[in-house]
């Protein structure tokens, strides 16, 4: 496990974590709220393998 030292919105802490979906890259945490844990799931599914940019545009299109 690793952890990374960091201040996290408490409004983001309040949010069922699953509804949420968590990517990280060298530089940069991503965390993306959904509407229903189906969604969270799917957006995992549907971006298995897929970098930041991609993963933020699947988002905008179709959980937006």
């Amino acid at each position: 496990m690793f952890c990374i030292k960091t201040e996290i919105p408490q409004e983001i802490c309040e949010i069922d974590d699953e509804l949420k979906a968590i990517y990280h890259s060298k530089d940069t945490v991503c965390i993306w709220v959904f509407k229903t844990r189906a969604d969270r799931n799917r957006f995992t599914d549907e971006t298995v393998g897929m970098l930041k940019d991609k993963r933020e545009k699947h988002f905008e299109s179709f959980y937006i």
